[in-house]
């Protein structure tokens, strides 16, 4: 068995955090993994891309080629719709329906999310606003993490979950707690 990931967003978005989870839960599981990353100018609020390779099996390459992704995670929707050439035909997309407009040629938002709505395995979600309801605005890629959870198949929920308590554990209770309450309720989007 093996998934094919790529994760897209802006720089500070939290991404490699969610590559980071994603690894640890693949290391945990004795899975084969390989992982590229493309930090741009992510610093300065460039694209930051990293494709993910899981796999029951050896992989020999660390690139996902057009049209082998079966998952695109993506924090911010034109970044998901950058990727969508390398996604497999029934391959999900994951994905926060708030753009973060940092460019001055960002195509019009409507359109951006209408060509999203008309792939076949979609899910969106304003995951900032859901975040800042919730009293979690640092956590809102682990939301994202959350909705992508029971799409991934090679992990599951409780790997990632259990995962996100390993990762976040240095940074103290409060943030590993408020990690775990954004990842659950991802969880609960359908």
């Amino acid at each position: 068995m093996k998934k094919n990931i790529i994760l897209s967003g802006v720089g500070g978005q939290g991404i490699l955090s969610i590559a980071t989870v994603i690894g640890e839960a693949a290391t945990e599981a004795n899975l084969y993994l390989k992982q590229a990353e493309v930090h741009g100018m992510s610093q300065r609020g460039g694209d930051v891309q990293s494709n993910l390779r899981l796999s029951t099996e050896e992989i020999y390459s660390d690139l996902i080629a057009k049209g082998k992704a079966d998952i695109i995670i993506a924090m911010e929707p034109m970044e998901a719709l950058r990727y969508v050439p390398y996604l497999e035909k029934d391959g999900w997309i994951i994905t926060s329906s708030e753009p973060l407009i940092n460019i001055p040629n960002y195509p019009n938002v409507d359109d951006v999310i209408n060509e999203l709505k008309q792939m076949p395995h979609v899910k969106m979600l304003e995951i900032e606003a859901l975040a800042k309801e919730n009293f979690i605005p640092k956590s809102a890629n682990m939301i994202l993490l959350g909705m992508a959870a029971n799409c991934i198949g090679i992990l599951s929920p409780e790997a990632l979950r259990n995962a996100i308590g390993k990762i976040f554990a240095t940074k103290g209770e409060k943030v590993v707690e408020d990690n775990y309450k954004a990842f659950d309720l991802g969880l609960q989007c359908k």
